[in-house]
């Protein structure tokens, strides 16, 4: 694939990062989103339905997840990129959701902050901004160490 065809898709898949984020008023069903625009450590947690929140907080990270790995294939057409990212994004989704399902069933206004975060790493595509340019720096480290041992 040229590189010219490969920048596209990669601004492509960015261009649909930014529509999940800008539409997600409309694609996701989250009360906490309203919440922590306002002052919300003076208020008390908003009403909302746990089963919703969460199928709703596991599809965007899903959806975010796999346009991030399409954008990190395009950009390193390395399948061990690849799995190696599945394997994070699973260990983080399990980890994440289980913590944010403990903070949403006991809201403690003590807590608001790790609730906050831990939301924040599970809507938003924060993996990506950690993966792409470490596995970059991995793609020149192994391509200056091919052409230097020839």
């Amino acid at each position: 694939m040229s590189k010219q065809r490969r920048i596209i898709l990669i601004l492509i898949g960015f261009s649909l990062l930014a529509a999940v984020r800008y539409f997600e008023d409309v694609l996701f069903y989250d009360p906490f989103i309203a919440f922590f625009k306002r002052d919300y450590l003076q208020l008390d947690t908003p009403v909302y339905s746990k089963k919703e929140l969460l199928i709703h907080i596991t599809w965007r990270f899903f959806l975010n997840m796999l346009i991030s790995l399409g954008i990190l294939y395009v950009a390193f057409f390395k399948k061990q990129y690849i799995k190696l990212s599945l394997l994070l994004y699973a260990s983080a989704y399990l980890i994440l959701i289980g913590l944010y399902t403990y903070l949403i069933t006991f809201p403690d206004k003590e807590n608001y902050l790790k609730l906050f975060y831990t939301r924040r790493f599970l809507i938003q595509p924060i993996f990506l901004l950690i993966l792409l340019p470490a596995f970059y720096y991995q793609f020149k480290v192994k391509e200056g160490l091919e052409i230097g041992s020839t």
